[in-house]
């Protein structure tokens, strides 16, 4: 991977309620299509599972798996064959208490090592029935490139994108899956992600229908400037982009927000969300 350059790609998939043999192989399929010069892939949130809370349910517990686990084992394969990273998002139970779930994304590197993972900080409400917000954000060093991760109704706060800025990521990705409706959102969230930092950002969404839920798609890659590099339409796809690292140095230069930061505000944040 060159660290001045790279190929960053989305896959854009519908998937079916519970179904993982399928799903892994639709999966396996999508990454037969990408271009041969792809460095990083980036999978929807829960795309080996389904993701509707109503229709899956307590199944939630059987399908979970550990990470690492068989699934990021059978990605790792496919990375090694392919030469490229794969982010993807799965439901994980915990080890040593397996009655505790989490989604959770994972990034493996080209040889199919696992190099880290993010524990869904922000829970939608719904998903507190279900799942643990993880404590931890971290940044993941991948062949030289800074990756962090969000997950969906993460791209709601930006403090979380602030800090994993801050901590060095030049690449941000959203694993998500968000329905029909909500589609202003996804769009401008992502965008004024990358802007507010000065990242890149790829949003890797759902389509197809679960039940009564339809997902809206339109994934897209994002630059520095919050300038969308490529975008999908509401159907399965997949979309790349050529991600330049040095635009995040250039947009810096021109206007230093993250040098501008003022400690003394970010306290009265947290002091105001310590009186609520």
């Amino acid at each position: 991977m060159n660290t001045k350059n790279l190929r960053l790609a989305v896959i854009q998939m519908d998937c079916e309620v519970k179904n993982k043999e399928l799903n892994m192989k639709r999966t396996m399929k999508f990454f037969d299509r990408l271009e041969a010069d792809t460095d990083i892939v980036c999978l929807p949130e829960f795309f080996s599972t389904g993701y509707n809370l109503d229709l899956i349910g307590s199944d939630y517990f059987y399908l979970a798996e550990t990470v690492p686990g068989e699934t990021t084992a059978a990605l790792g394969r496919k990375a090694v064959e392919k030469g490229f990273a794969i982010i993807g998002t799965i439901v994980e139970k915990d080890k040593r208490q397996e009655s505790v779930l989490y989604d959770t994304a994972f990034v493996i590197d080209k040889k199919g090592d696992l190099k880290g993972k993010y524990r869904k900080y922000h829970l939608y409400p719904t998903e507190h029935s279900y799942f643990r917000p993880g404590n931890d954000v971290s940044v993941v060093n991948l062949d030289g490139m800074k990756i962090g991760m969000a997950i969906c109704f993460d791209h709601a706060f930006p403090e979380l994108f602030r800090l994993l800025a801050l901590q060095g990521a030049q690449i941000i990705v959203i694993p998500s899956a968000v329905p029909r409706g909500y589609a202003y959102l996804l769009d401008l969230r992502t965008r004024a992600r990358a802007q507010d930092n000065q990242v890149f950002v790829a949003a890797a969404n759902r389509v197809g229908r679960e039940g009564t839920v339809e997902y809206c798609g339109l994934s897209k890659i994002v630059d520095p400037t919050g300038t969308v590099l490529a975008e999908a339409s509401g159907e399965e796809e997949v979309i790349s982009a050529e991600i330049h690292i040095d635009r995040i140095a250039e947009e810096r230069k021109r206007e230093p927000v993250l040098r501008s930061i003022r400690q003394d505000l970010l306290k009265s944040v947290y002091d105001a969300t310590e009186m609520e």
